[in-house]
């Protein structure tokens, strides 16, 4: 047996993700991305075949490229993807004959999101244009740098961390004739739109999107039918929820979506609906069942993987869908009189799957704590899996890895908490060991049994990790996950220390002179509050940050609502309330060495926030450090620069080991 060595930082360029299967029209083959990171610490992503019967595995697409997003045309016969080896992301179409891939779009701005029209002469498209751009405009070859320009802005939401400034740009759809490449624009106005499905006579689209008059100042998501031939809208759902991911049925009577109608504002668990297209009428089928419909787990070997929404069996009898439970996504489904089954739900993370509905087979990406992710198939109503992929095979047969124990934590009010605890690699009885709490962001996302570079970096460092989903979290329930609002800093902060205090008391082990803290996002702000308000920590490390919401409110990009949800006003109504919930103002009391990590592109918590809380303590002659990191929005820790990404966790073990 070889001798494994623990995890290293710079492990993050060995693990290959696979991701987004696709099973073939026939059901013999499944396409596949697999994304790596070369040896120029750059991204590559490729298209992969593989035969579902001799596991045969063929590599499909090359090169110093990101390919993603395949769907098979209905027939088989070929299959698009969006690459952006021509520049911008555009549709690419390549034959399962063989040969090279052709181009099919080259709209100004890229494309994305291509959708098969059942009978295959037509994929619906997305692409961004401004309101006097053509969709007959190409994309410009790489030319002089231009000069500068300013920025026109006279809309509230402006900038997206994802997309940037928005440049008065709007998502629309279009149809892309497949012989042809001729591209008919379909969507027009100051609006988003989003393509989903075709209905099965091939004359129309569902999709989403927020057409009402004050788009610009309501945070809705409704579902339309768009009839192809003539640009005609139906308006399906009632301007006043978030509904996304509709699917039509077999027959082509009913519209599957998932969706709420905010009743708990963005800590709103999603549901599962039915939309009679003659009536209009509108059911939810799942409220009975107090579970989040979907992947709520995070993870940093991963991100944005897409979800593929309501999955209509062969005769629309039933639904298969993923969701969140007790930090696990399985797979599901739920017959039309309202029975839920789980089709497959152990210990692990389903972040992808597939169904071929003729055959009832299932292709699942699963990751857990001992593996970043590979391909399952199962057949449903049938007991086990099949392995399909087994990509980082060689480096985890090198690798030490520390495998969670799971643990619940009773709270100062009796609620229980759920989480996981990791031990040092080449634990020894006997010893004492620090101890690093992991706080995750959201706060509406999910801790769970799936693979995390970050958590297995500090354990190989000899650190025991505690990872814990507080109230806020997915996973438990629309009370749970609602309890956290408005109280930010309250029972959530309670619910960490009762969770230390618990591992202290079960675990001899654990070193209570040296307790260490991080989180980025919600889990950056708790690690400010928390060093503002205790000092049992020996060191603490904040990452993309919160530590203003007077200021916030105005500078993130979803500032001037998630305030309000979360924390229950804005700073027009009560700024009082928000200065009493930011970190900055218990700055004063701040005495832990605190390590400050932030994106200088991050706009969903601006690096301003960094900034106050650097200068503040700077000023005071605080221990503390900061460090920025260039063309880094929020997803730094897991989609940034891999080179960042790994000078980062340079950063973060470096002020671990230097102060604990």
């Amino acid at each position: 047996m070889l001798n494994k060595r623990p995890m290293a930082i710079d492990d993050l360029c060995q693990i290959k993700v696979v991701s987004e299967p696709q099973i073939s029209p026939c059901g013999s083959k499944v396409a596949q991305i697999q994304q790596v990171i070369d040896e120029e610490k750059e991204y590559q992503s490729h298209l992969y075949i593989q035969c579902l019967h001799s596991g045969k595995l063929t590599q499909w697409t090359y090169g110093k490229v990101r390919d993603h997003s395949p769907r098979w045309s209905p027939d088989g016969n070929s299959i698009a993807f969006i690459s952006n080896r021509s520049g911008k992301p555009q549709v690419w179409l390549i034959q399962t004959s063989g040969g090279e891939a052709q181009q099919l779009t080259f709209c100004k701005n890229g494309a994305s999101n291509p959708i098969w029209s059942p009978d295959g002469s037509q994929l619906a498209v997305q692409t961004s244009l401004k309101i006097e751009d053509s969709i007959e405009d190409k994309e410009e070859k790489k030319q002089e740098k231009k000069k500068s320009e300013p920025l026109v802005v006279n809309r509230l939401s402006y900038k997206s961390d994802a997309a940037g400034f928005a440049n008065e740009t709007y998502t629309h759809l279009a149809v892309v004739d497949v012989k042809t490449k001729e591209i008919k624009q379909l969507t027009y106005g100051p609006f988003d739109h989003q393509a989903c499905s075709w209905s099965p006579n091939g004359e129309q689209l569902a999709i989403t999107a927020n057409r009402t008059e004050d788009s610009d100042y309501q945070l809705i998501s409704d579902i339309f039918t768009l009839t192809v031939s003539t640009g005609e809208l139906t308006l399906l759902t009632n301007e006043k929820g978030m509904f996304h991911k509709p699917t039509w049925s077999p027959d082509g009577k009913t519209i599957a979506c998932f969706g709420h109608e905010l009743e708990y504002s963005g800590a709103t668990i999603n549901q599962i609906y039915l939309i009679n297209l003659e009536t209009k009428r509108k059911e939810c089928i799942t409220k009975t069942w107090d579970v989040h419909i979907g992947d709520a787990a995070i993870s940093d070997a991963r991100s944005g993987h897409p979800n593929p929404g309501p999955v209509w069996s062969k005769d629309g009898d039933r639904l298969f869908f993923t969701a969140s439970e007790n930090g696990n996504t399985g797979l599901y489904q739920i017959e039309l009189n309202n029975e839920i089954t789980a089709i497959y739900h152990e210990v692990g993370h389903v972040f992808g799957f597939d169904v071929h509905v003729q055959s009832n087979l299932a292709v699942l990406a699963i990751s857990d704590p001992s593996n970043p992710g590979d391909l399952y198939s199962l057949t449903i109503g049938e007991k086990g899996k099949k392995r399909l992929t087994n990509v980082n095979e060689d480096f985890l047969r090198e690798v030490d890895l520390s495998l969670p124990e799971p643990i619940t934590a009773p709270s100062k009010d009796g609620w229980e908490i759920h989480g996981w605890l990791m031990k040092p690699i080449g634990f020894e009885e006997g010893k004492k060991y620090p101890m690093i709490l992991e706080i995750h962001g959201g706060p509406h996302a999910m801790y769970a049994n799936s693979f995390f570079h970050e958590l297995q970096v500090l354990a190989a460092q000899g650190y025991a990790v505690l990872f814990m989903n507080p109230r806020g979290s997915h996973g438990y329930g629309q009370k749970f996950v609602d309890a956290c609002r408005g109280d930010y800093g309250g029972m959530d902060y309670e619910d960490l220390m009762a969770s230390v205090d618990y591992v202290l008391e079960q675990y001899d082990f654990i070193d209570e002179s040296r307790l260490g803290v991080t989180g980025g996002s919600y889990g950056g702000f708790m690690t400010n509050w928390i060093v503002g308000h205790t000092n049992r920590f020996k060191a603490a490390a904040t990452l993309r940050s919160i530590s203003n919401w007077t200021s916030f409110y105005g500078v993130s990009d979803i500032g001037y609502f998630f305030t309000k949800w979360e924390i229950g006003s804005c700073f027009l109504e009560d700024p009082e309330k928000l200065w009493y919930h930011s970190p900055l103002r218990y700055v004063k009391q701040i005495e832990t060495p605190l390590l400050i990590l932030h994106g200088e592109n991050d706009y969903r918590c601006p690096i301003e926030q960094a900034e106050q809380l650097y200068i503040a303590l700077k000023h005071q002659k605080k221990d503390t450090m900061f460090v920025r990191f260039p063309e880094s929005n929020h997803e730094l820790s897991r989609s940034g620069p891999p080179h960042l990404r790994l000078e980062r966790l340079e950063h973060l073990v470096n002020w671990f080991n230097k102060k604990m």
